[in-house]
């Protein structure tokens, strides 16, 4: 989670082999948002802050709607920006906010960069530079392929322990050029989201039956992919590898048609990226389970977002409001103001309390920030309710731990 003025900047990675529907999800994500239905009864607009990755994720999406055509295959490294502009009518949005917009970053890459050798002598840099990227996300998807488990019917645990082997020799195979003087990450996805693709294709499955599959049948692999990806994070105790699960679908295909409006999970993907990283960080800020570096990464963001949540007046320390001491720890730095904060005003009552909102509170809250015209708060609490009627829907699995 990355604090910029005025941005509260998240980014996220979807990792996935070849054909796994990476680049369809992020156009039928996109292009949703640019129809008119949802530009007349959202709170925020969606923006892409290159009009020409905007217009080819558009077009991507026009042509499965109007032509049934899916998107071409993906053979280069590609980050999309995202804007998340909250609308302003008066009222009391106009006192002093947290941050006045969110902006998801989307990193997309050629699926067969994990299995197949490269080729050309620039490629391996350009490699190294996308999975670093890729690396520094807040939360990452990784992808198994509803269709490719169709095709391994009952015999399913082919096909993940391939998939989950993929990725954990993929990463293995790049640690020495990903970790400078081989040095932990500091910044790295620490909530790797299972994320079923083409849900559509495995209607009989809800995320409790993806959950089981995955865990039943190749439970040791899931288990050494974690190994691995501890030897690349500092503070690997504050890490969730495979502990949240969604079911995905970008749109439900058909013979010579295809229906974009019947998406699975899509509607999610913001209020993960925004809300997931949040209510996870807070926890283990909790369990004094992170070094003082990584606290020093995530606890702007975090502050910042609970303020938005609560109220920032309600956000305040004995030493004044929360949220600007904040910004005077981080430039203290690690072994200054910074470390009493995390050991003592930042994991407070008003802290915790913005972590776990949750059912009739959201609502309460998420309405009465709509009569104040506090469009972040009402964001926020709606992203909050999102994913709490995900759950109910058997789309979303979040970790209890």
């Amino acid at each position: 989670m990355q604090l910029k003025p005025r941005t509260l900047e998240q980014h996220i990675a979807v990792f996935g082999e070849s054909r796994s529907g990476k680049t369809v999800l992020v156009s039928s994500f996109y292009g949703a948002t640019q129809e008119p239905q949802f530009m007349q009864s959202s709170l925020f607009d969606v923006i892409a802050d290159n009009p020409g990755q905007g217009n080819r994720l558009f077009a991507n999406y026009l042509g499965m709607r109007d032509s049934a055509r899916p998107p071409d295959h993906t053979e280069s490294s590609t980050s999309y920006a995202f804007s998340v502009e909250l609308r302003d009518e008066g009222g009391e949005a106009n006192s002093p906010k947290p941050f006045d917009a969110l902006r998801l970053v989307w990193h997309d890459y050629p699926g067969e960069w994990f299995d197949q050798d490269v080729s050309g002598p620039d490629e391996p840099q350009r490699r190294i530079a996308t999975f670093k990227s890729l690396l520094g996300s807040d939360v990452a998807f990784l992808l198994v392929d509803g269709q490719r488990l169709l095709d391994n019917a009952v015999e399913e645990e082919r096909y993940l322990k391939s998939v989950l082997g993929s990725f954990r020799t993929g990463l293995l195979r790049l640690k020495d050029q990903l970790l400078e003087d081989g040095k932990p990450l500091v910044r790295f996805p620490r909530i790797w989201v299972l994320a079923l693709s083409k849900a559509d294709l495995l209607p009989e499955l809800d995320v409790f039956g993806f959950r089981d599959l995955v865990i039943g049948k190749a439970s040791d692999d899931l288990d050494e992919l974690r190994e691995v990806l501890k030897k690349f994070v500092d503070s690997p105790d504050a890490l969730a590898v495979g502990e949240d699960f969604v079911l995905l679908s970008s749109a439900k295909f058909e013979p010579n048609r295809i229906e974009v409006t019947e998406r699975i999970g899509l509607d999610l993907v913001l209020p993960l990226a925004a809300m997931l990283p949040f209510e996870r960080h807070i926890k283990w800020l909790e369990r004094k389970q992170i070094g003082a570096k990584v606290v020093e990464e995530l606890l702007v963001g975090a502050g910042a977002l609970a303020a938005a949540l609560i109220g920032k007046g309600k956000f305040t320390g004995p030493k004044g409001p929360l949220v600007s001491l904040i910004g005077k720890g981080k430039r203290a730095g690690p072994k200054g103001l910074l470390v009493a904060l995390v050991l003592g005003e930042v994991v407070n009552a008003a802290m915790r309390a913005a972590s776990k909102l949750g059912g009739d509170q959201l609502r309460t809250m998420n309405s009465e920030a709509l009569a104040k015209h506090d469009y972040i708060a009402a964001v926020l609490t709606r992203f909050g309710m999102d994913l709490d009627d995900g759950e109910e829907q058997g789309i979303l699995l979040r970790s209890r731990r």
